[in-house]
C-alpha cells in the first residue's frame, strides 16, 4: 500500500515510515558538522551599470568548478518576497485534501506533489512542493492556474506569484550577462536571446520537522535538468553543495558543503541545461537539501528555461573556441521539451541525470533511423 505524506501527521511520528529512510551512504549530517562553502557574491546593480562588466574575484571559478554564486542588490522588493512566503505558509498550513485539489498528475511538471509518492516507493524526499508554469508570453498564466484550480478565493496568492515570477524573470535574464561575462562572450546580452519567450516554472517547497532527520533527506542528491535556478532559502537552512562532485550521489559526510542563507541574497546554481549551452565550460553540481527536528524549512525556487521546443546548441563563439583546442562538442543538440519529458515520464533526476539522457537520446535517434528504413 502507497505512503501518503501527510505533514501534519508525519512530523509528529517518532518513527518514519522506512520509505522516507535513505542508504546509509547517503544519509546527512544533522548535528552541525557539515562545513559551510564560500560561494561569491555578486553585486548586480553594481555590476549591470558598469560599462566594463568586471565580475568580482572567484565568480568564473565557482561557475567552473561547482556553478553556485549568489547576488545581492537584485532589486527585488522585500516585501514582495514577505508576502511570497506568506502566502506559502498558507498554503502549507491547509489540510491534506484542501492542498490535493491542485494535486500533480503523473508526467506533469505542475501541481501539489507530497514527497511524490505517486513516482517512487523508496528513498522518498521528506517534503511537499507546489508548481506551476510561469511563460513570459502570457502575462496571466499564473493567476489564472490558481484560479482554476484553487477557485476564486485564492485569486490574491495567484496575483503574488505572477508577480514573483515577472520579477524572476527579469533577474534570471540579468543573470545571463553575468554568465556571458564568465563564459568570455564578446556581448554580455548574447544570452538573453535564448531565453526569450521563456517556458519557466516555480516551486513553492515546504520541508516539514522530522524526527529522524538523520534517516531521510528533505531532496536527494540531484542535478537540476534546467538551466538556471533562483533560490531564495528562509533562515532554517539546508542547502548544501557537493563541489567535488561525487560519482554515486552521496559522497560522504566529509563531501558536503552548507549554504547558508542570506535573507538579502538569492543563490544561483547552473543546471544541466546551461551546463550543454555553456559546451561544458560551466559546471551543473550535486546538490541537496536536508531536514531538521526543529523547523521547518521553506524555500522559494525559480527555474528559468528556454521555451519548449528551442534547440539547446552553444553560441558559435563556443564552439569554435573548442574546435581550437581540438576537444568535440560536449553535449549533443536537443530541446528543452526532449529533456523535460525525459525527467518527468522516464528517468528520476539523480547524479546522472545528463549522462542518461544523452545515452537514451543517442539510442532513441537510432532507433528512430532503424524504423524510418525498414518502412
Amino acid at each position: 500500500m502507497a505512503v501518503v505524506f501527510d505533514a501534519s501527521v508525519l512530523s509528529r511520528e517518532e518513527t518514519i515510515p522506512a520509505q522516507f529512510v535513505w542508504p546509509a551512504q547517503e544519509a546527512p549530517v544533522v548535528d552541525g558538522a557539515v562545513a559551510e562553502i564560500e560561494i561569491p557574491v555578486v553585486d548586480l546593480a553594481a555590476f549591470l551599470s558598469s560599462s566594463s562588466g568586471e565580475l568580482p574575484a572567484g565568480v568564473k571559478e565557482a561557475c567552473e568548478r561547482h556553478g553556485f554564486f549568489q547576488v545581492v542588490n537584485h532589486g527585488v522588493d522585500p516585501a514582495l518576497l514577505a508576502e511570497a512566503y506568506r502566502c506559502l505558509d498558507a498554503f502549507y498550513a491547509r489540510p491534506l485534501a484542501a492542498k490535493q485539489r491542485a494535486q500533480r498528475r503523473l508526467g506533469e511538471n505542475h501541481g501539489y506533489a507530497s514527497s511524490f509518492t505517486g513516482r517512487f516507493d523508496c528513498k522518498l524526499p521528506w517534503k511537499e512542493t507546489m508548481s506551476f508554469n510561469c511563460p513570459a508570453d502570457e502575462p496571466t498564466a499564473v493567476v489564472d492556474y490558481f484560479v482554476t484550480v484553487l477557485g476564486e478565493e485564492d485569486r490574491h496568492m495567484g496575483e503574488v506569484y505572477q508577480e514573483y515570477c515577472n520579477v524572476m524573470t527579469r533577474l534570471a535574464l540579468d543573470v545571463t550577462e553575468v554568465l556571458a561575462v564568465t563564459l568570455g562572450l564578446p556581448d554580455r546580452t548574447a544570452l538573453r536571446g535564448f531565453f526569450s519567450g521563456s517556458d519557466s516554472v516555480m516551486r513553492l517547497n515546504h520541508y516539514p520537522p522530522c524526527r529522524q532527520p538523520h534517516l531521510t533527506l528533505g531532496t536527494g542528491p540531484h542535478r537540476d535538468p534546467t538551466s538556471l535556478t533562483l533560490l531564495h532559502q528562509d533562515s532554517v537552512g539546508g542547502l548544501q553543495v557537493l563541489p567535488s562532485g561525487g560519482d554515486n550521489g552521496g559522497g560522504g559526510a566529509s563531501g558536503w558543503r552548507a549554504v547558508r542563507p542570506r535573507a538579502d541574497a538569492f543563490v544561483v546554481n547552473i543546471g544541466d541545461t546551461f551546463a550543454a549551452l555553456a559546451d561544458g565550460r560551466h559546471a551543473s553540481c550535486l546538490h541537496r537539501a536536508v531536514v531538521n527536528s526543529g523547523a521547518a524549512r521553506r524555500s522559494l525556487t525559480f527555474f528559468l528555461n528556454p521555451q519548449l521546443d528551442r534547440v539547446v546548441r552553444p553560441p558559435p563563439e563556443l564552439v569554435a573556441a573548442s574546435a581550437a583546442e581540438g576537444r568535440p562538442r560536449a553535449y549533443p543538440d536537443f530541446t528543452w521539451r526532449e529533456f523535460l519529458e525525459f525527467t518527468q515520464k522516464k528517468y528520476r533526476s539523480d547524479a546522472s541525470t545528463m549522462d542518461a539522457f544523452v545515452e537514451w537520446i543517442k539510442g532513441g535517434r537510432r532507433r528512430d533511423n532503424e524504423e524510418e528504413e525498414g518502412q
